[in-house]
């Protein structure tokens, strides 16, 4: 399992469970778009594994990023490291 989900009222927790590679970043990708759009909610904590970051992992929640972005629901990184927020906000600028 790549990713899991909760939802509770208007905040849909998104999990991923291990760094992704080229080949699973597309998969969780569309996971998240499905639910995201599924669920429309108010706030996205997405929640990412411990450790540097691979590219596709980084890949894919810059993705998740302008996903939310684009439907006006804030995204947050839970859990990431301090190298991914900072990975992450250099890529959104």
């Amino acid at each position: 399992m790549l990713i899991s989900h909760s939802s509770d009222g208007d905040l849909l927790r998104v999990t991923l469970h291990r760094h992704l590679d080229i080949v699973t970043r597309a998969a969780a990708a569309r996971e998240i778009e499905a639910l995201v759009h599924a669920h429309r909610p108010r706030r996205v904590p997405l929640g990412l594994p411990a450790g540097e970051p691979t590219p596709a992992t980084l890949g894919t929640a810059l993705r998740a990023h302008r996903i939310c972005e684009g439907l006006e629901i804030p995204l947050h990184l839970a859990g990431a490291s301090t190298a991914m927020h900072r990975l992450l906000t250099a890529n959104i600028a």
